[in-house]
């Protein structure tokens, strides 16, 4: 069909408008969104299903009670979710899909810390800020001595809990010398196997011996004899649960008494499960919260209300992020990720499930941490300790 000048002119014009009018309206529609999107990368499938999972439910918990209260600046928080398959690599693709298509505003999660290093690079790229609820490694918020802008975490970091089960050997257990076994497939393990080596040594222990073994491994007793053979005062474990369990059983089960030790990775209840309460007695570990101090019982109740069980500590961390990012998105009155990313950087003596958190230069939280020992069954707390300020 032919048209003239004119009638192309006259056409142009009304494509324009149309357009012009299509992209005011998507502005409207946008503006009058009733609903913060915010994504949840977890392992909700994998080796450390059981993390995400309880972590996911921390956050809910934390998003429900806020949009129960009428939401946050006027808008409903929804949480869209991503299962990362306990794989570096699929947490990559998790934070691309919520990015890119779901168009989430914030990221919480992942749970473990090599998932959520392997996030880092395309949640800084696309400026979406990141809460990592429970990965303890510095590297997560600190690359070669830069502090990521965009990462921040609500759980206390490794070279704390290393420090402080370090101490407790030396000082509480009054321990001289120390063995070390390591999951070598992990960076979160090997860092607290550094740092607990370094402070051991500098309060005068020294570290007789270290092994490794890889996640997924079934059978330690070849290394556990090894370190036997050391005959340390203490044995030094900074694992994940399911590893955990199989080597405290194993280690009992070749006349292994002496205390091991451990970081949070062991705050499951699976961990007595597979190794059994009998062998646990004599072990203790770093953990974030416990669920007997009354400081925290508003949490445990509301949990335990919502859920039917009580909360372990990654539902905790996750109850943790999530009061975090509603704190932000209050104080930055908008749901821009820049303001969001803005006001995590100036949180300052808030509340939350765990106790109480302000965000240090490093985006890291200066927070509480706590000592549970295993003992006939149950856990009792045995110290609780709060840092100084960076």
């Amino acid at each position: 069909m032919n048209f003239s000048r004119k009638h192309l002119r006259l056409a142009a014009g009304l494509l324009g408008a149309l357009f012009v009018g299509g992209v005011l309206a998507g502005c409207g529609n946008e503006a009058k969104s009733d609903e913060i999107k915010i994504g949840a990368n977890f392992e909700m499938t994998g080796n450390v299903a059981n993390y995400g999972a309880a972590t996911l439910d921390g956050l809910k918990l934390a998003i429900k009670e806020v949009n129960d209260a009428g939401g946050v600046n006027g808008k409903k928080i929804t949480i869209v979710d991503a299962d990362n398959k306990s794989e570096a690599s699929e947490a990559v693709n998790a934070a691309t899909k919520l990015i890119s298509d779901d168009k989430v505003k914030v990221i919480v999660g992942p749970a473990v810390t090599a998932n959520v290093i392997a996030e880092s690079q395309v949640a800084t790229d696309n400026k979406v800020p990141v809460i990592a609820p429970d990965a303890t490694s510095p590297d997560v918020t600190v690359e070669n001595g830069q502090v990521k802008p965009y990462i921040f975490r609500s759980c206390f970091i490794d070279p704390q809990q290393g420090s402080v089960m370090a101490k407790f050997a030396a000082e509480n257990l009054k321990a001289k010398t120390a063995v070390i076994y390591v999951d070598n497939s992990t960076d979160y393990s090997k860092s607290l196997g550094k740092v607990f080596k370094e402070k051991f040594e500098a309060a005068g222990g020294k570290v007789l011996d270290q092994q490794a073994f890889v996640a997924k491994d079934t059978d330690f007793k070849a290394t556990l004899t090894t370190l036997k053979a050391a005959n340390a005062d203490v044995i030094f474990v900074p694992a994940y649960y399911e590893e955990v369990g199989k080597i405290v059983k194993q280690a009992r089960e070749l006349g292994i008494t002496c205390p091991i030790l451990g970081t949070d990775g062991w705050d499951d209840p699976k961990v007595a499960d597979i190794a059994g309460a009998d062998a646990l007695n004599n072990t203790y570990f770093s953990t974030h919260y416990s669920d007997k101090d009354e400081s925290v019982k508003g949490f445990v109740d509301a949990f335990t209300k919502e859920y039917g069980h009580a909360p372990n500590v990654f539902a905790a961390l996750g109850y943790d992020a999530g009061k975090m990012l509603v704190d932000a998105i209050k104080r930055a009155g908008s749901d821009d990720p820049e303001a969001i990313r803005k006001a995590l950087e100036e949180t300052k003596d808030l509340k939350v499930g765990t106790g109480t958190i302000t965000m240090d230069k490093n985006h890291n939280p200066i927070k509480q941490a706590v000592i549970l020992e295993n003992k006939g069954g149950d856990r009792v707390m045995v110290a609780k300790i709060m840092p100084d300020a960076d």
